[in-house]
């Protein structure tokens, strides 16, 4: 990856300090401890947002062996497809709820691929990193998401196409995505490595290592 500074988030987790309040505890059981509701979709930048023409676009699962398996987006698009409507929670307190997308599971693009692997190391356009337990993509619960709402997903949204892991905090649902290792072992990703949660559960307030 040719720039290890990620220069975008919409859930930024760069301009929250450990000793950020927000709002009030929201009385919402829907919500997770911390969050509060909002209608948006918020958007937080601290640079220019990646463009990525769909005729160069493509999305690579590296075993941990090194064996490459590659999709374009036509070969991505042609693939069995979801549309789940999920609970989003951001690490910066916003949470919105029944968000609905179209994309392809992690459980399609992972099927038939060898891997003794246990973690996974996501990787995107411009850079970022991010790193889950590769349990955490199968089952169900994680997408390559290209359709927001209805519509393509917008650039600022991480078009055209993000990782969707909902159960986790949305830093962990990486925007831009180009591709994913598979590790033996686990390696922190940019906010893991300044200081945030390894795992990043909403339901157990895991913002920051320690939490």
């Amino acid at each position: 990856m040719s720039d290890p500074t990620p220069r975008w988030y919409d859930c930024r987790v760069g301009i929250v300090s450990p000793g950020f309040q927000g709002r009030p505890r929201s009385a919402e059981p829907a919500l997770p401890p911390g969050q509060y509701l909002t209608e948006d979709f918020p958007v937080l930048s601290a640079g220019p947002t990646p463009r990525v023409p769909l005729d160069t676009w493509e999305f690579v699962v590296t075993a941990e062996g090194g064996v490459e398996f590659r999709w374009t987006w036509d070969e991505l698009m042609s693939l069995p497809q979801d549309m789940p409507t999920v609970d989003i929670h951001c690490v910066t307190r916003w949470s919105k709820l029944g968000t609905s997308w179209q994309g392809v599971s992690l459980d399609t693009l992972l099927e038939g691929i060898d891997t003794g692997a246990r973690y996974a190391l996501v990787h995107s356009y411009g850079g970022y990193t991010t790193n889950l337990p590769l349990d955490d993509l199968r089952g169900g619960r994680a997408w390559v998401a290209h359709t927001y709402d209805g519509g393509p997903l917008p650039a600022e949204h991480g078009g055209p196409a993000r990782l969707l892991v909902p159960h986790l905090y949305f830093w962990k649902s990486a925007k831009w995505v180009r591709g994913i290792r598979l590790l033996v072992d686990d390696k922190p990703g940019f906010w893991e490595t300044a200081g945030y949660h390894d795992y990043g559960d909403p339901w157990r307030e895991q913002r920051y290592q320690g939490d």
